[in-house]
Protein backbone atom coordinates (compact mmCIF):
# COMPACT_ATOMS: atom_id res chain seq x y z
CA UNK A 1 0.00 0.00 0.00
CA UNK A 2 0.84 3.86 -0.25
CA UNK A 3 -0.14 6.29 1.15
CA UNK A 4 -0.95 10.28 0.78
CA UNK A 5 -1.87 13.14 3.23
CA UNK A 6 -1.46 16.68 3.45
CA UNK A 7 -2.44 20.06 4.81
CA UNK A 8 -2.06 19.25 8.30
CA UNK A 9 -1.00 22.93 9.49
CA UNK A 10 0.84 21.92 12.71
CA UNK A 11 0.52 25.13 14.46
CA UNK A 12 -1.94 26.61 13.55
CA UNK A 13 -4.83 27.87 15.59
CA UNK A 14 -4.94 26.92 19.62
CA UNK A 15 -1.58 25.12 20.89
CA UNK A 16 -4.85 22.63 22.37
CA UNK A 17 -6.10 22.01 18.64
CA UNK A 18 -3.16 21.86 17.37
CA UNK A 19 -1.39 19.10 19.53
CA UNK A 20 -4.94 17.48 19.10
CA UNK A 21 -4.45 17.45 15.29
CA UNK A 22 -0.19 16.32 16.06
CA UNK A 23 -1.34 13.37 17.76
CA UNK A 24 -3.85 12.34 15.23
CA UNK A 25 -1.50 12.64 12.80
CA UNK A 26 0.90 10.71 14.50
CA UNK A 27 -1.73 7.94 15.05
CA UNK A 28 -2.92 7.98 11.15
CA UNK A 29 0.80 6.70 11.17
CA UNK A 30 1.24 4.87 13.39
CA UNK A 31 -1.60 2.98 12.03
CA UNK A 32 -0.64 2.80 7.98
CA UNK A 33 2.97 1.77 8.55
CA UNK A 34 2.46 -1.77 9.28
CA UNK A 35 1.03 -2.09 5.75
CA UNK A 36 3.08 0.79 3.75
CA UNK A 37 5.64 0.42 1.06
CA UNK A 38 5.52 4.23 1.47
CA UNK A 39 3.93 7.44 3.17
CA UNK A 40 3.77 10.60 0.88
CA UNK A 41 3.29 13.42 3.00
CA UNK A 42 2.13 16.15 0.23
CA UNK A 43 2.73 19.74 2.05
CA UNK A 44 2.02 22.05 4.49
CA UNK A 45 2.43 19.46 7.25
CA UNK A 46 3.28 22.57 9.56
CA UNK A 47 1.53 25.86 9.04
CA UNK A 48 5.09 27.57 9.32
CA UNK A 49 8.42 26.13 8.87
CA UNK A 50 11.67 28.06 8.35
CA UNK A 51 14.82 26.73 9.10
CA UNK A 52 18.55 27.94 9.47
CA UNK A 53 21.43 26.47 8.84
CA UNK A 54 21.50 25.38 12.52
CA UNK A 55 18.04 26.68 13.71
CA UNK A 56 14.60 24.80 13.39
CA UNK A 57 11.11 25.85 14.68
CA UNK A 58 10.40 24.30 18.62
CA UNK A 59 7.93 21.87 19.00
CA UNK A 60 6.25 19.33 16.79
CA UNK A 61 8.28 16.55 19.07
CA UNK A 62 5.84 13.88 18.99
CA UNK A 63 5.44 13.95 14.77
CA UNK A 64 9.32 14.49 14.55
CA UNK A 65 10.05 11.79 16.92
CA UNK A 66 7.35 9.27 15.02
CA UNK A 67 9.00 10.31 11.78
CA UNK A 68 12.64 9.26 13.30
CA UNK A 69 11.07 6.21 14.53
CA UNK A 70 9.40 4.50 11.26
CA UNK A 71 12.62 5.54 9.15
CA UNK A 72 14.79 3.51 11.73
CA UNK A 73 12.71 1.02 11.33
CA UNK A 74 12.57 1.09 7.71
CA UNK A 75 9.49 2.64 6.37
CA UNK A 76 9.50 4.86 3.81
CA UNK A 77 8.11 8.81 4.15
CA UNK A 78 8.68 11.20 1.46
CA UNK A 79 8.08 15.09 2.59
CA UNK A 80 7.11 17.23 -0.57
CA UNK A 81 7.10 21.02 0.49
CA UNK A 82 3.79 23.26 0.43
CA UNK A 83 3.73 27.02 0.60
CA UNK A 84 3.47 27.02 4.52
CA UNK A 85 6.80 25.12 4.78
CA UNK A 86 8.88 25.44 1.83
CA UNK A 87 12.17 26.59 3.70
CA UNK A 88 13.48 23.10 4.40
CA UNK A 89 17.20 22.58 4.30
CA UNK A 90 18.27 19.23 5.44
CA UNK A 91 17.20 18.84 8.94
CA UNK A 92 14.21 16.34 8.73
CA UNK A 93 16.10 14.24 5.65
CA UNK A 94 19.15 14.53 8.35
CA UNK A 95 18.15 13.73 12.02
CA UNK A 96 14.30 11.88 10.69
CA UNK A 97 15.36 10.01 7.83
CA UNK A 98 12.73 11.53 5.66
CA UNK A 99 12.94 12.28 1.39
CA UNK A 100 12.50 15.61 1.20
CA UNK A 101 10.99 16.74 -2.40
CA UNK A 102 11.28 20.92 -3.48
CA UNK A 103 9.40 20.08 -7.31
CA UNK A 104 7.02 18.16 -8.95
CA UNK A 105 8.21 13.88 -9.06
CA UNK A 106 6.64 11.21 -11.07
CA UNK A 107 6.91 8.44 -9.81
CA UNK A 108 5.34 4.59 -10.93
CA UNK A 109 4.01 3.10 -8.54
CA UNK A 110 2.06 -0.79 -8.58
CA UNK A 111 2.82 -0.22 -12.75
CA UNK A 112 0.63 3.40 -12.61
CA UNK A 113 2.72 6.73 -12.96
CA UNK A 114 1.46 8.81 -10.44
CA UNK A 115 2.72 12.76 -10.07
CA UNK A 116 2.83 14.40 -7.14
CA UNK A 117 3.13 17.59 -5.81
CA UNK A 118 1.72 20.24 -3.31
CA UNK A 119 -0.32 22.33 -6.35
CA UNK A 120 0.59 26.10 -4.65
CA UNK A 121 3.19 27.08 -7.70
CA UNK A 122 0.87 25.95 -9.84
CA UNK A 123 -2.16 28.27 -8.34
CA UNK A 124 -0.09 30.90 -8.34
CA UNK A 125 1.12 30.55 -11.94
CA UNK A 126 -2.88 30.48 -13.16
CA UNK A 127 -3.85 32.72 -10.87
CA UNK A 128 -1.23 35.32 -11.52
CA UNK A 129 -1.00 39.42 -9.97
CA UNK A 130 -0.21 39.60 -6.85
CA UNK A 131 -0.55 35.31 -5.94
CA UNK A 132 2.25 35.35 -8.51
CA UNK A 133 3.99 38.14 -7.05
CA UNK A 134 4.40 36.57 -3.45
CA UNK A 135 4.90 33.02 -4.57
CA UNK A 136 8.27 34.43 -6.68
CA UNK A 137 9.08 36.23 -3.69
CA UNK A 138 8.73 33.28 -1.20
CA UNK A 139 10.71 31.13 -3.62
CA UNK A 140 13.57 33.93 -4.00
CA UNK A 141 16.96 32.54 -2.76
CA UNK A 142 17.87 36.25 -2.54
CA UNK A 143 14.90 36.81 -0.22
CA UNK A 144 16.01 33.70 1.61
CA UNK A 145 19.09 34.79 2.49
CA UNK A 146 18.23 38.75 3.78
CA UNK A 147 15.60 37.25 5.89
CA UNK A 148 18.05 34.50 7.33
CA UNK A 149 20.99 36.86 7.87
CA UNK A 150 18.99 39.74 8.74
CA UNK A 151 16.02 38.37 10.67
CA UNK A 152 16.51 37.13 14.11
CA UNK A 153 14.54 33.25 14.23
CA UNK A 154 12.14 34.49 17.54
CA UNK A 155 11.15 37.32 14.80
CA UNK A 156 11.01 35.15 12.22
CA UNK A 157 8.80 32.28 13.67
CA UNK A 158 6.04 35.26 15.37
CA UNK A 159 6.19 36.95 11.53
CA UNK A 160 5.32 33.55 9.76
CA UNK A 161 2.78 32.64 12.01
CA UNK A 162 1.28 35.83 12.10
CA UNK A 163 0.94 35.67 7.92
CA UNK A 164 -0.05 32.52 7.56
CA UNK A 165 -3.08 33.10 10.57
CA UNK A 166 -4.35 36.21 8.42
CA UNK A 167 -3.92 34.54 5.91
CA UNK A 168 -6.56 31.69 7.18
CA UNK A 169 -8.50 34.40 8.25
CA UNK A 170 -9.00 35.87 5.24
CA UNK A 171 -10.61 32.80 3.47
CA UNK A 172 -12.63 30.05 4.14
CA UNK A 173 -10.68 26.51 5.65
CA UNK A 174 -11.38 25.02 2.24
CA UNK A 175 -11.70 26.85 -1.09
CA UNK A 176 -14.41 26.40 -3.22
CA UNK A 177 -13.93 23.46 -5.71
CA UNK A 178 -14.08 24.55 -8.95
CA UNK A 179 -14.24 20.82 -10.68
CA UNK A 180 -12.45 20.96 -14.01
CA UNK A 181 -12.07 24.95 -13.83
CA UNK A 182 -9.40 24.53 -10.62
CA UNK A 183 -6.15 25.78 -12.17
CA UNK A 184 -4.66 22.27 -10.77
CA UNK A 185 -7.28 20.28 -12.77
CA UNK A 186 -6.21 22.19 -15.84
CA UNK A 187 -2.36 21.90 -15.41
CA UNK A 188 -3.10 18.18 -15.25
CA UNK A 189 -5.08 18.15 -18.28
CA UNK A 190 -2.41 20.03 -19.88
CA UNK A 191 0.45 17.44 -18.86
CA UNK A 192 -1.52 14.87 -20.51
CA UNK A 193 -2.22 15.98 -23.52
CA UNK A 194 1.48 17.11 -23.57
CA UNK A 195 1.61 13.03 -23.40
CA UNK A 196 2.90 12.65 -19.58
CA UNK A 197 0.24 9.49 -19.42
CA UNK A 198 0.08 10.32 -16.13
CA UNK A 199 -2.60 7.86 -14.39
CA UNK A 200 -2.90 9.72 -11.23
CA UNK A 201 -2.22 13.52 -10.11
CA UNK A 202 -1.90 13.81 -6.47
CA UNK A 203 -2.29 17.56 -5.46
CA UNK A 204 -2.71 19.08 -1.66
CA UNK A 205 -2.85 22.96 -1.28
CA UNK A 206 -6.86 23.92 -2.16
CA UNK A 207 -8.25 21.77 1.09
CA UNK A 208 -10.97 19.89 -0.71
CA UNK A 209 -11.18 16.15 -0.54
CA UNK A 210 -12.07 14.89 -4.36
CA UNK A 211 -11.65 12.90 -7.18
CA UNK A 212 -11.83 14.13 -10.72
CA UNK A 213 -11.98 11.78 -13.94
CA UNK A 214 -9.69 13.91 -16.63
CA UNK A 215 -10.66 14.08 -19.77
CA UNK A 216 -7.14 13.59 -21.07
CA UNK A 217 -6.87 10.54 -19.41
CA UNK A 218 -6.34 9.17 -15.62
CA UNK A 219 -7.47 10.98 -12.56
CA UNK A 220 -6.54 14.41 -10.22
CA UNK A 221 -6.62 13.22 -6.44
CA UNK A 222 -7.16 16.21 -3.66
CA UNK A 223 -6.04 15.37 -0.40
CA UNK A 224 -8.08 17.69 1.62
CA UNK A 225 -7.51 18.50 5.37
CA UNK A 226 -6.46 17.79 8.56
CA UNK A 227 -8.51 20.64 10.44
CA UNK A 228 -11.88 18.05 10.21
CA UNK A 229 -12.31 14.27 9.20
CA UNK A 230 -8.69 14.26 8.71
CA UNK A 231 -9.14 12.72 5.17
CA UNK A 232 -5.96 10.40 2.92
CA UNK A 233 -5.29 8.41 0.42
CA UNK A 234 -4.33 4.64 -0.48
CA UNK A 235 -3.13 3.52 -3.40
CA UNK A 236 -4.06 -0.56 -2.93
CA UNK A 237 -2.25 -3.44 -4.84
CA UNK A 238 -4.18 -3.43 -7.51
CA UNK A 239 -2.90 0.56 -8.31
CA UNK A 240 -6.03 1.76 -7.56
CA UNK A 241 -6.34 5.15 -5.62
CA UNK A 242 -9.02 5.88 -3.33
CA UNK A 243 -9.92 8.76 -0.32
CA UNK A 244 -10.78 7.97 2.61
CA UNK A 245 -10.96 9.39 5.97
Amino acid sequence: MYYFASDMHLGSGAHRDSHERERAVVEWLDRVAPTAKAIYLVGDVFDFWYEYKRVVPQGFTRLLGKLSELTDRGVEIHLFVGNHDMWQRDYLERECGVKLHFEREVVELCGKRVSICHGDDIYARYLGGWTRIMNDIFRSRIARWLFSHLVHPDFAMRFGLGWSKGSRKSKEVAMPFLGKEDPLVKEAERLNREGEGIDYFIFGHNHCAETVALESGGEAIFLGHWFEREPYAVMDENGIVTLQK
